[in-house]
């Protein structure tokens, strides 16, 4: 489904050598697999799901190689995310309010993607409204994002990604501003979603717990290197790791 090799972001230096946010990362994602990234803050993980989604913004220098379903999309331009770009893969951000417009109601954005493709309006709204019900209370479709909790919101950005039926979800710490019974919920739903016959996982997280719960595998970033790709059990266990652990553990706790 995904295949990283020597993946590198660079701010470019004046003078002198760059500094160099992700650093020859590396690894693989099979179809339906579900994998955590974790890491301290400054780590790179928010390097990493821009620079594999293409959405790096202007000004860092992105090289190595980024395959999705066997496509380059390192240096990709529009016409070659625009087939890849919700039925590949599909974003749900950290914040949902940066993803919904809080002028329209939530049942048409959700249809959005679906008319893009020339799928008929009464068809779209249905099949948003679908959705919507099945992830979040009755009334959903017919709100504006600000009637919504914030909890409801994040499941609305969930389904804005699973309408395209893409076959790998990133996340890119979902749960992060949610309390505990929320960020349960939202968890069960993307547990619902994802995994063996169904869409694959990236889940990028401060939170080892929420990693373990979900995950089967865990990439470890430090300042910008992968620094293990093993299974979870392994890099709790692992003492050469115990700094990098402790950090993201520590994270977890402050936020």
């Amino acid at each position: 489904m995904l295949r990283v090799h020597d993946l590198s972001v660079v701010l470019p230096g004046r003078g002198r050598p760059g500094r160099r946010l992700l650093d020859g990362v590396s690894f693989d994602l099979a179809a339906g697999e579900r994998v955590g990234v974790v890491g301290s803050s400054g780590a790179g993980k928010s390097q990493l799901v821009a620079a594999l989604l293409g959405l790096t913004p202007p000004g860092p220098a992105v090289s190595g190689s980024v395959l999705v379903e066997g496509t380059e999309v390192v240096g990709a331009g529009p016409a070659t995310w625009r087939p890849l770009r919700g039925r590949a893969t599909a974003l749900v951000a950290q914040d949902p309010g940066t993803a919904l417009d809080p002028l329209t109601r939530v049942g048409r954005q959700v249809g959005l993607p679906l008319r893009a493709r020339g799928v008929g309006r009464a068809e779209a709204a249905r099949r948003a409204a679908a959705l919507l019900a099945e992830v979040g209370p009755p009334g959903t479709a017919r709100r504006f994002p600000g009637q919504l909790s914030g909890g409801q919101r994040q499941r609305v950005a969930l389904a804005l990604a699973l309408v395209g039926g893409p076959r790998l979800l990133v996340a890119d710490e979902p749960t992060s501003a949610l309390d505990p019974t929320v960020q349960a919920g939202v968890l069960d739903l993307l547990d619902r979603v994802t995994g063996p016959g169904r869409a694959g996982l990236l889940l990028v997280t401060h939170d080892l717990a929420v990693a373990a719960r979900l995950c089967s595998r865990l990439l470890v970033l430090d300042a910008g290197r992968l620094v293990a790709d093993a299974p979870v059990a392994d890099v709790l266990a692992d003492p050469r790791l115990a700094d990098v652990v402790t950090a993201a553990r520590e994270l977890a706790v402050t936020r």
